[in-house]
């Protein structure tokens, strides 16, 4: 059941950033192939990167069919139905938050089953989770999101600590998988409506130093 269960939801993941990524596409005036390119690498490139750091080879984007399928048939249907999609930007959003949510939580579960230590599938599922969206905004001439003072990467954090820590009591659970799947997806967007930002450096004025008249010489005697 949990095996099926994280199937699924690695699929919607993928239809989910698939769309994403062909929305920011179309958003960015790209034809049909451009669209589909970015879908494809928005959606498969977080977990590409979880399958070769736990040495699942090969990547699950490249062994199972059902994978590739969706992402094409998802950045395609952007494609034709964006028309539809009123307000791209705020579909892009809500897309690559739900993404977020749901890679972060397969990409944790995978890390633990292949017996990753704790700390290290929090990494792994908080860069599987943002991994996508950072792909698609470097291809669309975007700083990542994730580098910018919004909000992103934390709360993946947040969703793969609730998943470490549930997995270490041994409260594994449907319920508990998708709940931390939407908690991400939920901080993801207060952060946004809230506009909560990630403190940046400050710039400040250089003033240089003014050198003093007449100064000390040996002896106590000025020049």
């Amino acid at each position: 059941m949990e095996s099926l269960l994280l199937v699924v939801l690695d699929l919607v993941g993928v239809a989910v950033f698939a769309a994403s990524g062909g929305s920011a596409g179309v958003a960015k005036r790209l034809d049909l192939f451009g669209v589909g390119f970015l879908g494809l690498v928005s959606s498969l490139g977080g977990g590409i990167f979880r399958d070769l750091v736990i040495n699942a080879a090969p990547p699950l984007a490249f062994a199972d069919w059902r994978y590739l399928v969706v992402a094409v048939v998802a950045s395609v249907a952007v494609f034709w139905l964006h028309p539809q999609l009123n307000r791209l930007r705020r579909t892009v959003l809500v897309l690559d938050a739900a993404g977020l949510g749901l890679f972060t939580v397969t990409g944790t579960l995978k890390a633990l089953s292949a017996g990753v230590p704790p700390a290290g599938a929090c990494l792994i599922g908080m860069i599987t989770g943002i991994g996508g969206g950072m792909l698609r905004d470097v291809f669309t001439g975007e700083i990542p999101v994730v580098l910018r003072r919004e909000v992103y990467a934390l709360a993946s954090l947040a969703g793969a600590i609730v998943i470490t820590v549930a997995s270490r009591l041994e409260w594994g659970s449907p319920a508990i998988t998708i709940g931390a799947a939407v908690l991400v997806f939920g901080l993801r967007l207060v952060f946004v409506k809230s506009s909560w930002q990630v403190p940046v450096a400050q710039e400040r004025e250089y003033r240089p130093l003014r050198k003093r008249r007449g100064n000390s010489a040996p002896g106590g005697r000025t020049d």
